[in-house]
């Protein structure tokens, strides 16, 4: 398992993480199995945002002697009183779930505490007016929350609570549909969600990734708006690809599909390559590099991926960006305008000429 760095914190998250809105449907009994299934193949990050009530005992069980090795997302609006899932702002529902789901988690602490489901301005408008974001600050001071994270859809909004400077982690649905402007929940456009992407990394607030499959659809050739299956190690990969991201969060039912999802431990760059999706992008979207690698190995050595991914961050600001892009062992001075990249970049990149304004750009 690979490990990324919380920015805002000396915690190493799993790339791959899990879900539960799915694996709550199950037995109890299966439902821990799944959880300890995760645990023992070194997945140590959670999301607690289930359709069911039942996975919070149950992930209470699996956790007991091992709470240390999971990080919990836990969201403040997702309500659990009635056995199933409900969101709400009221502040009294919202302490009555929260110390519900700490009871039933057998913990004292959330690693990191969610603002849920925002993706309208009047969403966070009501968080705040009925005093639920100013609890989870307070819970945050008294060490009860570790970290605050914010579980969007929207851009805009995602940008508006950035600006509050408050977050270390946010919950984004990240995959091909959605970026590529396909799907009920494809908000913003494509250079808008790559600028959310930059700026996060930029601001050292680390990405969880939600609906990385679009619930199957992806995955099927049929149901795909793309007319073209990819794998899930190909959606995987995109994600982690993407600017801020540190972990990848499916949703499996069972312990079955959680081994489908841990397949791409195991895979191999070639299972991984994700550059078919070149053939079905939107035409703002051409010429514009994803960092998908499709264009390695470059035959005087240069990182193409990441030199062309410190030069976007360093642009929109991100003063770090610099400094690991002059540590790099190659620069864009030693391209060699060989055409390779060009010839093989799925997004019509043209390389050679990027690589001259990088040089300009960094002097070196």
């Amino acid at each position: 398992m690979e490990y990324r760095k919380l920015p805002h914190g000396e915690e190493r998250i799993s790339v791959i993480g899990m879900g539960s809105s799915v694996v709550g449907e199950q037995k109890e009994a299966d439902i821990i199995r799944t959880v300890e299934y995760a645990l023992d193949a070194g997945i140590n990050y959670f999301d607690m945002a289930g359709g069911h009530a039942s996975i919070f005992p149950a992930y209470g069980k699996a956790l007991k002697g091992r709470r240390k090795d999971a990080m919990l997302q836990v969201h403040f609006g997702a309500d659990y009183t009635t056995g199933e899932y409900g969101w709400t702002t009221n502040l009294d529902q919202v302490k009555r779930s929260v110390d519900w789901q700490l009871k039933q988690l057998q913990t004292d602490y959330i690693d990191v505490g969610f603002i849920h489901c925002l993706d309208e301005a009047s969403d966070l408008e009501a968080y705040e007016k009925h005093g639920v974001l100013q609890y989870i600050l307070d819970l945050k001071s008294q060490g009860v929350v570790c970290h605050i994270g914010l579980s969007t859809h929207a851009p805009q909004l995602a940008n508006r609570v950035l600006d509050m400077q408050i977050l270390d982690m946010m919950m984004f649905s990240i995959n091909p549909m959605y970026d590529f402007g396909q799907g009920d929940f494809a908000i913003g456009a494509t250079g808008e969600r790559m600028a959310l992407y930059r700026r996060c990394e930029k601001e050292g607030v680390g990405i969880s990734v939600m609906k990385p499959f679009n619930a199957g659809q992806l995955l099927d050739a049929k149901k795909s708006p793309f007319h073209q299956a990819l794998t899930p190690a190909q959606c995987i990969q995109y994600a982690l690809d993407k600017p801020g991201v540190l972990t990848v969060v499916g949703g499996p039912g069972n312990v079955e599909q959680l081994q489908e999802i841990l397949r791409f431990n195991d895979t191999t760059p070639e299972e991984r390559d994700y550059s078919v999706i070149g053939s079905f992008t939107p035409d703002d979207s051409v010429g514009k590099c994803v960092y998908c690698r499709h264009c390695h190995p470059c035959p005087a050595g240069l990182e193409i991926a990441l030199i062309n991914k410190y030069y976007d961050l360093a642009q929109q600001g991100d003063i770090l960006a610099k400094e690991h892009y002059l540590t790099l062992n190659k620069h864009a001075s030693d391209c060699i305008a060989c055409g390779h990249c060009n010839k093989r970049c799925p997004f019509h990149v043209k390389q050679q000429e990027r690589m001259e304004e990088i040089r300009a750009y960094f002097g070196k």
